[in-house]
């Protein structure tokens, strides 16, 4: 089963950057569709594959951070193709 992940990652910090850069970087190797945006970055591809990726990327980011936010959406489909139609 496919699926659509949406995360947002928020370190409660002064140097957050590099926490963010590390998370989206480690999604990036997972070998799923990977887009980035501004505001989130969106993972797509098989259930246990991307729960995976984002369960280990978390876990890493969680560890190198005192105070982390994660905010996530799952989609039941892969909608990497997403065309808006207005």
């Amino acid at each position: 089963m496919d699926i659509s992940v949406e995360l947002t990652l928020t370190p409660l910090q002064d140097q957050y950057e590099a926490p963010i850069i590390n998370f989206i970087k480690e999604l990036r190797a997972s070998g799923c569709r990977v887009q980035e945006t501004p505001l989130s970055t969106q993972i797509y591809g098989d259930f246990n594959t991307v729960m995976s990726f984002v369960n280990r990327a978390t876990q890493k980011a969680f560890e190198h951070s005192e105070h982390i936010i994660l905010h996530m959406k799952i989609v039941k489909s892969n909608r990497s193709d997403y065309e808006p139609f207005f």
